[in-house]
């Protein structure tokens, strides 16, 4: 190991703590064996693994702009493969972020605590109801077009300046949010077709926060996801090595000096 890329590997480490400190539920994950970056987050209460870019299917080439219909979008996701040499595995299994249709099939409009509408049900103890939109409100902090709670008469909810990705109420275009790239202020693709009518999906918005179904033919942006953790790397074994590594070449240096 050259001293580059032990210093690095140590700056990798320090991100990763940071990042860790940050949010405690978005661990930086290596796919490809490439030192100094992270290319998914695994999350901890979810426990599933996160592409760190959000709009991977345009930077990796696979789509001009990242739009796709609901088919293409589960399709690319199911085709998505990293191979780490490092580790000499392959992470293939992505899907995109699913979701559960409670009450009433198909879409209860609320604007909270219902599957479709602002502030929808996240998550309630070991039940996951949306993947996406547990990742804006709680990983990523970010808030609705609607406030979660009523005005102080009690009669109506309060609509709020700072919601969306760039936390002011932009809409369009993308931002770096967190440990996020590339994230769109538009709409993603679930994995979750709607019960009813037939030819229809659920999608998450990120220019504020909604959750709704609409045609699978129209083209929105695809996020993908893989169950369960990949290897974090270095691992421990490597973190000792490194330290080791790095003791010795001081004591070179102390020698040399």
């Amino acid at each position: 190991m050259t001293t580059r890329t032990t210093l690095v590997t140590t700056s990798l480490i320090a991100a990763s703590l940071i990042s860790g400190a940050a949010n405690a539920t978005l661990m930086g994950r290596d796919l490809n064996g490439s030192v100094g970056s992270f290319e998914a987050y695994y999350d901890t209460d979810l426990d599933i693994t996160w592409l760190a870019d959000a709009n991977y299917a345009q930077t990796s080439g696979a789509d001009d702009d990242g739009i796709m219909t609901w088919s293409a979008a589960t399709s690319w996701a199911a085709n998505l493969s990293f191979f780490n040499p490092l580790t000499n595995q392959t992470y293939a299994d992505w899907r995109l972020p699913t979701m559960q249709d409670t009450g009433t099939r198909n879409c209860n409009f609320n604007n909270v605590g219902t599957d479709c509408g602002w502030n929808v049900q996240t998550v309630s103890g070991s039940t996951v109801y949306s993947e996406m939109a547990y990742m804006y409100y709680t990983n990523l902090g970010l808030k609705a077009y609607y406030s979660p709670v009523l005005d102080p008469n009690g009669i109506d909810f309060v609509e709020q300046a700072n919601y969306g990705i760039f936390g002011n109420g932009t809409t369009g275009g993308q931002n770096n949010v967190g440990l996020i790239n590339n994230l769109q202020s538009s709409a993603y693709w679930s994995g979750l077709p709607a019960a009813f009518p037939a030819g229809e999906a659920w999608y998450f918005q990120t220019e504020d926060g909604a959750q709704n179904m609409r045609s699978n033919t129209v083209e929105y942006y695809a996020w993908a996801v893989r169950v369960g953790d990949v290897a974090a790397v270095p691992e421990a074994q490597t973190y000792a090595l490194m330290l080791a590594g790095l003791g010795l070449i001081g004591w070179r240096a102390r020698r040399r000096g």
